[in-house]
């Protein structure tokens, strides 16, 4: 996931993020940029089911984050399989 945010962020920002989706087992990027992310896991039986929930926790966590809210401009899903095969 990844959303857009009108300044650029900082580094205490984005690891806020990081602390925000842990409990997800995700990681956090965006610092020194305009755009922050997560990577998260979630459990879905499709690949709309699991971006839809990825995107709730995402939202959720950048509000912990006290991230400015912004458009989510990317969302990806790739199941355990795909990422076996790298």
């Amino acid at each position: 996931m990844q959303a857009e945010a009108q300044r650029v962020l900082t580094r205490e920002e984005i690891v806020e993020l990081a602390d925000a989706v842990a409990a997800s087992g995700g990681i956090a990027t965006g610092i020194g940029t305009n755009r922050y992310g997560a990577q998260l896991i979630v459990q879905a039986d499709s690949r709309e089911e699991a971006v839809e929930k990825a995107t709730g926790e995402f939202t959720a966590a950048a509000a912990r984050a006290g991230l400015p809210p912004g458009p989510i401009v990317a969302a990806e899903a790739l199941s355990e399989e795909e990422d076996a095969e790298g």
